[in-house]
């Protein structure tokens, strides 16, 4: 399996609500470093897995749509507790659609596997990874 990694980073404000997370209840900052991983079986025909310029241009507008904010007064997430893990998911799925819609152009059409890893720090980081859904094909 082929692999690309792009990276880029964001801050954001929030608060957990729950007793298993003691301090981190009130309301604090964090600041990500984040790797989304493309994977695919074979090379496309210009011999890319995708397009490194468009995977990162992706990366930061995602990004751009949690930087700097008050999770806690995102109504998107309402009720929930945006964990490291939780916000590698949504992350997946923002990165996900936009790959299905074409936006990481033709040579991402390719693509199996997406990863996304958010490091919290030098020592701690949460991940989430999953296969893509295949296009239908017509018959």
């Amino acid at each position: 399996m082929y692999s690309v990694n792009v990276r880029d980073h964001f801050m954001i404000a929030h608060s957990f609500r729950g007793e298993a997370f003691g301090p981190a209840q009130r309301l604090h900052g964090a600041t990500y470093v984040v790797d989304a991983t493309f994977h695919r079986r074979a090379l496309d025909a210009d011999g890319m897995v995708v397009d490194i310029a468009r995977a990162t241009t992706v990366l930061r507008e995602v990004l751009g749509e949690l930087n700097l904010r008050n999770l806690d007064d995102d109504g998107a997430f309402t009720g929930q507790n945006t964990t490291t893990e939780f916000l590698a998911r949504v992350i997946f799925e923002r990165i996900a659609d936009r790959i299905v819609t074409g936006e990481l152009g033709p040579h991402a059409s390719g693509i199996e596997h997406l990863g996304v890893r958010l490091n919290e720090s030098h020592v701690a980081w949460a991940a989430y990874e999953a296969a893509l859904p295949r296009p239908a094909t017509g018959a």
